[in-house]
């Protein structure tokens, strides 16, 4: 039987234009009372076709995400809806993959037309997938029809006791059932809405770390550093999860979470600070090799450990012990022990591989990382590190505090108020933007013309600074796609530490490809660098394209209002 996408992208024209003769507002009148009031909302239009439904979303004040995987229909419904602010996405069910790679939640999911066209066989997981984009509280709006069908288009039946079966095996509530008739005046076809609303206690996530965190038995310190390094890369480099075709569950490369281990430990060790009763620096740390401790003793900062980092000669050898060293422990030690509530079930699957070899040089890229091994972290787990980590970091930071004052009274070893929480603070990279500016000074040096990517005038070297796209107080990150040239008045006094608004970065869209083909690409090394730091942080499919590279950054910088709420700037 043919898929039904290839019908709807060979007929995508004229579907649009029969579909755009409806209201929104009329197909779903079932759906008015439904809509959570409130700014700073967001939608998820699954099957968006032609955009009607979608427009009338951003009409109504959400944001919204588009997913159409037919290109006929995308293409039409992107061009009819242009400047409507709908951001278009090529996606399609069962998976969803390019949609969970954004890390975003939704206060709405409106799949409108969409379920019958999905195989039998195929619903489970595809209802998971879409119940796991849920924010807490949030609400699935599903609409399916009943009747004939086009050969070209093939949908199968879905009955209410269907998808009464999907919304209990997800923990979703149905808050209405309904029939209506067709409003194509077509006889042989009738709609059935649902409403269904995820608890507002979402998949139990919170309250799994919470007990790892307050109430599991704890020996060491481990635990904790295993959930902060998982809950790190989930913040700054989510891009390196992988998720499996059929399970609910991502996989991290190991050796990105030996990495962020690496960068806790040797403060904390360097510090004296026990992890475990009778532990002192380094000594019985079962991660603390000979690598570990010549890192230790060469004073090897633990910012200088962070993706996208290349180490040479020795310096390369001890680094890659020191990552199979800690790969190892946390494997057989937290991985292992980190359990569900009365189960001997882990919550986390480590499958390290063999200790690679590395002559001369390593660099900290995804295909490094994982070529340590993999581990795997339930859905809900990620999900809630994506979306909540700010509020989880404290509780670890405190908890891990109290355990390291707790190991030191026990050896009669006064740990000092603060002392603990200083070797534990995470140290981003300092905020240096000298590279780009040398750059910038270099390409005006030999005539080129460099502009303010906001206001498109040319500067002069004795006018130019350079701006953190994605603000430096709400997300440190000196990656090079976030570094652009900008006059000192936009800078300093307009933009700020505030968000570019998606308008705002749309309108400087090509200032910023131009930038980054002229300072990144053009030079092997820092090319090299640049896509390093792409694919660690932004949602990118591997590419060398620097339009996908922007679409990243706007999903980014949508991810970060979202999570934080920083105040936007609308542009010059």
């Amino acid at each position: 039987m043919q898929d039904p996408v290839v019908g709807y992208d060979a007929n995508g024209a004229a579907l649009v234009a029969r579909y755009e003769e409806l209201r929104a507002e009329d197909v779903h009148a079932a759906f008015l009372g439904f809509l959570p009031p409130g700014s700073d909302r967001l939608a998820l239009d699954i099957g968006a076709g032609s955009g009607r439904d979608a427009a009338w979303l951003v009409s109504l004040g959400f944001e919204v995400v588009a997913v159409e995987p037919a290109r006929g229909m995308r293409e039409a419904g992107a061009a009819r809806h242009i400047g409507s602010g709908i951001r278009w996405l090529d996606d399609r069910l069962p998976a969803l993959a390019a949609t969970h790679r954004l890390g975003l939640a939704f206060d709405v999911i409106l799949m409108s037309g969409v379920f019958m066209h999905v195989p039998p066989e195929q619903r489970s997981r595809a209802f998971r997938k879409i119940a796991t984009l849920l924010k807490p509280g949030g609400r699935l709006l599903i609409s399916v029809r009943d009747g004939a069908c086009s050969t070209d288009r093939p949908m199968w039946p879905v009955s209410t006791s269907e998808l009464e079966a999907h919304a209990r095996a997800q923990g979703l509530m149905i808050l209405k059932v309904a029939a209506g008739a067709d409003l194509q005046q077509r006889s042989e076809v009738e709609w059935t809405t649902y409403v269904l609303q995820m608890p507002d206690d979402g998949a139990g996530a919170l309250p799994l770390l919470r007990g790892i965190i307050l109430n599991d038995d704890k020996s060491a310190t481990y635990k904790l550093g295993l959930l902060r390094a998982v809950a790190r890369i989930a913040d700054t480099a989510p891009a390196l999860a992988v998720e499996r075709h059929d399970e609910d569950v991502v996989d991290l490369p190991l050796g990105a979470v030996a990495l962020n281990w690496l960068r806790m430990y040797l403060p904390l060790a360097a510090a004296d600070l026990p992890q475990l009763p009778g532990n002192r620096g380094a000594d019985r740390l079962g991660f603390a090799g000979d690598a570990f401790r010549q890192l230790l003793a060469d004073r090897v900062a633990g910012q200088d450990l962070r993706i996208g980092a290349r180490f040479t000669g020795s310096r390369a050898a001890t680094v890659a012990q020191a990552l199979a060293d800690a790969r190892s422990n946390i494997s057989r030690m937290p991985a292992h022990f980190t359990r569900y509530p009365n189960s001997q079930k882990p919550v986390f699957e480590a499958a390290p591989a063999r200790a690679p070899r590395f002559a001369g040089e390593i660099t900290m890229d995804a295909e490094t990382l994982r070529s340590f091994g993999m581990i795997g972290v339930p859905g809900p787990v990620w999900r809630t590190l994506q979306r909540l980590g700010a509020w989880v970091e404290p509780v670890l930071i405190t908890e891990w505090a109290r355990l390291i004052q707790g190991f030191g009274l026990r050896m009669g070893r006064t740990v000092a108020p603060g002392e603990a929480e200083g070797a534990l603070l995470w140290l981003d990279p300092a905020r240096d933007t000298a590279l780009a500016r040398d750059v910038a000074k270099r390409l005006m040096a030999r005539g080129e013309t460099v502009r303010c990517v906001w206001t498109g005038s040319r500067l002069r070297a004795d006018s130019l600074d350079i701006d953190h796209c994605l603000p430096w107080t709400a997300w440190p990150c000196g990656d090079l796609w976030n570094l652009f040239p900008a006059r000192p008045s936009v800078n300093r006094n307009a933009k700020r530490d505030r968000l570019p608004s998606a308008t705002a970065l749309n309108q400087a869209r090509d200032g910023f490809q131009k930038w980054w083909s002229l300072a990144w690409e053009a030079d092997d090394a820092l090319a090299d660098r640049f896509w390093r730091e792409v694919d660690a942080a932004l949602p990118v499919q591997g590419g060398r394209d620097l339009d996908d590279v922007f679409a990243g950054l706007e999903w980014r910088r949508l991810r970060l209002r979202q999570d934080q709420q920083v105040q936007e700037w609308t542009g010059p």
